[in-house]
């Protein structure tokens, strides 16, 4: 533990993170090639845990107390926290798959949100899905997504952590102005810091707060993940005790990366090239160690 009150990483335990990270990929790649229509919830969960069996680690949301599955999946209207089941997603579904896995001691964790395609993994027809709907869900998706690499952008820059929910915000409340679609940013979950354990000290918001956090140091590694919905940020627990839902049965978005700080930049641990493509917009250039 260090004078922060969390645990800074060194560059040699970034580098076994990221493998932690890769492997969340591939796992996450697989599952979404899976997604189509027909598919239940449960045989995405299978696909997760063989990759990530495969490349010689294992889910470490099975370690968290009570759950027993590899990942999470939320449709619709669910946010977060979707236990795999016998759901069958249906053409124009928006699904949040949240997955992570533990290689040795170090841990991976990110998330995605995919709108189930049509027939022959076409376009969703206005039969399978009404076109509004299908408009809403998408953008809905597109801005979680990009106030991800948002948030992501501004760790880069970043003094302090509480920058990187701020950054997040402006740019959801920007979009919804633009785009006049009420967009609702979760305060009840946020992101958290990442490394022996998938959850660890700081929290990382994904809204604005009133002190700073933590100063932006090498050796910080964290899961920043914007949970978002098409209304109201007030949600409920389902019946099943885990998974949380829009309390105005709007739909929601979850996108979700693992980030290093180090002490030549940043890394994005979950991405394949660790961040490049996506940040490049924003001036980053990540860094990999190695």
């Amino acid at each position: 533990m260090s004078r922060h009150g969390f645990e800074l990483k060194t560059n040699e335990q970034i580098i076994l993170m990221r493998e932690a990270g890769l492997i969340t990929a591939a796992a996450l790649r697989e599952v979404r090639k899976a997604i189509r229509p027909g598919v239940t919830t449960l045989e995405l969960d299978a696909i997760a845990e063989a990759a990530i069996i495969k490349r010689g680690a294992h889910s470490n949301f099975q370690l968290v107390d009570g759950y027993f599955h590899t990942i999470c999946t939320s449709v619709n209207d669910e946010i977060v926290h979707g236990i795999p089941g016998g759901r069958v997603l249906k053409a124009g579904d928006l699904v949040s798959i949240d997955c992570g896995a533990e290689k040795g001691e170090w841990n991976g964790d990110s998330a995605i949100s995919v709108i189930v395609p049509g027939a022959d993994d076409g376009e969703p027809t206005a039969a399978e899905v009404a076109p509004a709907t299908l408009a809403t869900r998408r953008l809905l998706s597109d801005v979680t997504e990009e106030s991800l690499w948002v948030g992501i952008a501004a760790l880069a820059k970043a003094e302090h952590l509480h920058e990187v929910g701020a950054a997040i915000e402006d740019y959801v409340v920007e979009q919804s102005e633009a785009h006049k679609q009420r967009f609702g940013i979760l305060d009840q979950y946020v992101g958290h810091g990442i490394g022996r354990s998938m959850h660890e000290d700081p929290p990382v918001y994904n809204f604005a707060v009133r002190d700073k956090g933590p100063k932006v140091v090498p050796g910080l590694c964290v899961a920043i993940e914007p949970m978002i919905t098409a209304g109201s940020n007030k949600t409920k627990i389902l019946k099943d005790g885990w998974t949380v839902s829009a309390k105005d049965g709007s739909d929601a978005s979850h996108w979700e990366h693992t980030v290093a700080v180090h002490d030549k930049g940043i890394w994005v641990l979950t991405a394949e090239d660790g961040g490049a493509a996506r940040l490049a917009k924003y001036g980053v250039t990540p860094v990999a160690l190695g």
